[in-house]
């Protein structure tokens, strides 16, 4: 059985946050890179596209998360404090944070993409050329670089690294799977990918 249908089972076929029954996909949370049910969930493509695109945000579709926020898979309450988070200056989220409980672990996997921050206290990631690198983007290596330690290898020049996960502390690097390794890359050594290029 595979993550989607470990999802669709556990979800009884319907979207983990609003409980919609149609256009359903996985969402894997960032910056996981390995898909289990802990870091997954089963999304709506209308809750996928506000996760995803905060410019679409509808702050009365996630009422929804008065329910979801009370989920017993720890990927749904994640994702449920984030946009909660997210919506906090509508007012009525707040009061939901505030009954919120996650555990030290799940609270710090929750702040791993910085929606509790304010803007002016995010650490924002650039690519060379300056353009904004987020969560899930592919980049492509603009020079060579030598990785060391257990099984050393060089990323050339050209080399596509995809669904890249940010590293939260640090403005200049950001994780990503070349050859099937976990690595860091710096963001100087990477150009954005356009979203027309990434299929």
């Amino acid at each position: 059985m595979n993550i989607t249908e470990e999802l669709i089972q556990r979800s009884g076929n319907k979207c983990e946050l609003c409980g919609a029954s149609h256009n359903l996909n996985d969402l894997k949370l960032p910056p996981s890179l390995n898909d289990t049910l802990d870091t997954n969930i089963l999304v709506c493509g209308t809750c996928h596209d506000q996760i995803e695109n905060p410019e679409n945000m509808d702050a009365n579709h996630w009422r929804c998360l008065n329910d979801a926020m009370w989920s017993e898979h720890k990927a749904v309450q994640i994702t449920a404090w984030r946009m909660l988070q997210r919506l906090r200056n509508e007012g009525w989220p707040q009061d939901l944070l505030d009954m919120m409980y996650l555990e030290d672990a799940d609270l710090r996997f929750a702040e791993a993409t910085g929606e509790h921050l304010s803007d002016d206290e995010k650490i924002i990631h650039r690519d060379c050329n300056g353009a904004l690198l987020e969560t899930g983007d592919s980049v492509t290596m603009t020079k060579d670089k030598d990785l060391k330690g257990a099984g050393s290898f060089t990323i050339k020049r050209g080399t596509v690294i995809r669904n890249i996960s940010l590293v939260h502390d640090n403005a200049n690097q950001i994780e990503g799977k070349v050859n099937g390794t976990s690595v860091v890359i710096l963001t100087k050594y990477l150009k954005k990918i356009g979203a027309d290029q990434q299929g």
